[in-house]
């Protein structure tokens, strides 16, 4: 593969997997590290950038599309927003800081667009936490940690 065929593999499958659609970016990161073909730091720049933008896009779903939560195809099911608004409640904006946890952090960033968390403030918050999750999983797969 060329790089920037990696490189938009790894964008789109961080991207999809950030949004309320499976995905599995952690492996695909993973393998990319096996091959030792391509900079780490560009596979962490790609993947975090996918997996952002993913997240925006649930912010933007959960803050133009409130008044269709409760359709039975809205992406976020109400348990799911009623779990994201007691952790809004209770944590506030730090609570986005979980944004990379799965099954989790997909609901956390719909919730903060139906909040109106300021999208500045968003973009803050769920970029630490999603370059985070990958320098992780790059440490973990090096075995640089654990």
């Amino acid at each position: 593969m060329s790089a920037i065929e990696v490189y938009s593999s790894l964008f789109i499958s961080s991207f999809l997997s950030s949004t309320l659609l499976p995905g599995h970016s952690e492996l695909t990161l993973t393998a990319f590290i096996i091959l030792k073909k391509y900079p780490v730091i560009y596979l962490i720049l790609f993947a975090s950038i996918g997996n952002i933008l993913g997240s925006i896009l649930n912010w933007c779903i959960g803050y133009y599309l409130t008044n269709l939560k409760n359709k039975k195809w809205f992406p976020v099911k109400k348990l799911q927003l009623e779990k994201g608004i007691s952790w809004f409640s209770s944590y506030g904006k730090y609570c986005l800081l979980f944004s990379w946890v799965p099954f989790v952090g997909d609901p956390l960033t719909v919730v903060a667009g139906i909040l109106r968390i300021r999208l500045f403030t968003f973009i803050i918050f769920v970029s630490i936490a999603k370059v985070f999750r990958y320098v992780m999983v790059v440490l973990i797969s090096q075995n640089l940690l654990f």
